[in-house]
């Protein structure tokens, strides 16, 4: 799913020498569960390489409430488009756990992806593949309900994880059913009955803001062919 950033992150497609480089452009800093990265509004004076932990990118809807855009994870760049477009921050990034990021000012890093053909190729690897995602999400969003959705997402989110197929699989992340339920493009109510469900049957463990992957191949059935699963036909 496009919104817990499959695939490789930036950080992991660099080669050394040039993580050195980066390194040596910004500062490395930590941020605690709920700290704002950055708020939507901002103006654009930094981007965000994270190397260990979780954040959500969020923004605040016309009638007032959350929605949340994506989940990025250690090796994801964020903050880095909006200085190319706008320059104001469109979306707010905060912290879901402990968050540890390197933090490199918009032009020293610009600079630095002008002259170091490593980084610019990882980066442009990067921003193609998050374009194929969006593009992916919005003809998944079209054959599929909200459960299927939902069990995209846990799927996604256990792969990020190093889960393997046929092994359970621990997503011990903070996140509510409101927050799943915005990342799945579907309702609360769907994401409470759909993991009621998939708790009977034994797919899933629940506890307090985590969820027990119990059953990998039975949730990807679930998820159905359009996001993986075998066709129920």
């Amino acid at each position: 799913m496009q919104a817990t950033g499959s695939g490789p992150g930036f950080w992991d497609l660099l080669p050394y020498e040039e993580r050195r480089v980066l390194v040596s452009l910004g500062r490395e800093r930590e941020y605690p569960p709920g700290a704002a990265l950055s708020v939507e509004g901002d103006p654009v004076t930094h981007v965000f390489v994270l190397l260990d932990g979780w954040i959500k990118v969020s923004t605040v809807t016309a009638d007032g409430r959350e929605s949340v855009l994506a989940l990025r994870g250690a090796g994801d760049i964020v903050g880095e488009t909006a200085g190319v477009t706008t320059g104001i921050r469109n979306a707010t990034m905060q912290a879901v756990v402990t968050v540890r990021a390197l933090i490199v000012g918009y032009d020293r890093f610009s600079f630095y992806l002008d002259t170091h053909q490593g980084g610019n190729r990882a980066y442009r690897r990067v921003i193609i593949h998050r374009w194929r995602e969006a593009e992916a999400m919005l003809r998944v969003r079209a054959v599929t309900n909200g459960a299927q959705r939902l069990a995209g997402l846990l799927l996604g989110l256990a792969e990020r994880l190093g889960g393997k197929p046929e092994g359970v699989i621990e997503i011990a992340l903070p996140l509510s059913q409101d927050e799943l339920a915005s990342l799945a493009g579907t309702s609360r109510a769907t994401v409470a009955r759909a993991l009621n469900a998939w708790r009977k049957r034994g797919l899933i463990r629940t506890g307090q803001r985590r969820i027990t992957l119990t059953d990998v191949q039975g949730l990807r059935r679930a998820a159905g062919p359009a996001l993986g699963g075998p066709s129920q036909g």
